[in-house]
């Protein structure tokens, strides 16, 4: 029988690229929890850049008894043990991950986003939980400054992100695609180009979009290549009387704007099974599905964030 100094060495002496290969079939949590903690090799093949592209916090299964499969908002520990994956997953990540994406429906502070941003200087493009209106001026500030490189943001959520695109605006000066969920209106719009002037790709997929706000970004954004506005609901505001009107058919005057631009993607109203699907009604669980839909899902490849994407 081997006794147990043996067997150890047996652990250790495992080829690192199988290893390392392995590995990469495993869910993250698997790593953090179990495989990095068996011996000094595996722990230095669970450090592999090839491992740590892309945290994704949203495949964690909604079937098991984790924290994170639990929606929407988190009791202090529950907060806590997130606080600890995130530790955990980019500690071992060493720096080297370049795309995180936060679980849809629970809510993240100062404290998950300052955590993250500090253990990932080379992130490059960034995916926002629902619940992200617990993060402060301060928090968002602190994160930002440490994201120099991020080139993409999704954020979802009817409040529009004005601190964070303000933050953006001052730190982050490779930034070139958002994805929004909010409704897009002429007091977010101006705000929005001047703080990422040179904005190349924005999809505002599945959103309310006030037609002003489209015709200023389309005259303002002097650098935008890509614009996303499938499954779209437009709004009109009369200027001298009380009242709007909501309407599905893309105003003339933007289409004509928007055929200077590489790609101008839009849907067949008529036939688009998304928005014969889009909930009209207030049953809230048909619109957290089209939201989450939304939200994963984009005609934009680059802001696509499937297990095959990032």
């Amino acid at each position: 029988m081997r006794n147990q100094g043996s067997s150890d060495r047996s652990w250790n002496n495992m080829d690192y690229n199988i290893l390392v290969k392995i590995f990469m079939t495993l869910n993250f949590m698997d790593i953090i929890s179990s495989v990095s903690l068996v011996c000094s090799s595996w722990r230095s093949a669970c450090c592999d850049p090839a491992l740590w592209t892309k945290l994704d916090l949203s495949t964690l299964s909604p079937d098991s008894n984790d924290v994170l499969s639990k929606k929407y908002t988190l009791s202090n520990d529950e907060s806590g043990i997130l606080t600890k994956i995130l530790k955990s997953a980019l500690n071992l990540s060493r720096g080297n991950v370049t795309c995180l994406v936060f679980n849809y429906f629970i809510s993240i502070n100062d404290e998950h986003l300052v955590c993250a941003s500090e253990r990932s200087p080379n992130l490059k493009r960034l995916i926002l939980p629902l619940n992200w209106h617990q993060l402060t001026e301060s928090g968002i500030q602190q994160s930002f400054k440490m994201w120099e490189a991020l080139e993409s943001l999704t954020v979802p959520s009817v409040i529009a992100p004005f601190k964070i695109m303000e933050a953006i605006g001052s730190y982050c000066k490779s930034f070139s695609e958002l994805k929004l969920q909010c409704f897009f209106n002429l007091n977010f719009a101006v705000p929005l180009t001047k703080n990422v002037p040179k904005l190349k790709v924005l999809s505002l997929r599945g959103t309310m979009v006030h037609n002003q706000a489209m015709i200023f970004i389309l005259d303002n954004f002097k650098h935008l290549e890509v614009l996303n506005m499938c499954h779209c609901q437009m709004k009109e505001v009369y200027q001298y009387e009380v009242g709007f009107t909501l309407y599905r058919e893309i105003d003339p005057p933007i289409i004509e704007k928007s055929s200077r631009l590489k790609k101008f993607l839009t849907c067949q109203r008529d036939t688009c099974n998304m928005c014969k699907w889009r909930p009209y009604n207030e049953r809230v669980l048909d619109w957290a599905e089209f939201e989450l839909k939304c939200w994963r899902e984009d005609e934009v490849s680059s802001l696509a964030h499937g297990p095959e994407n990032c």
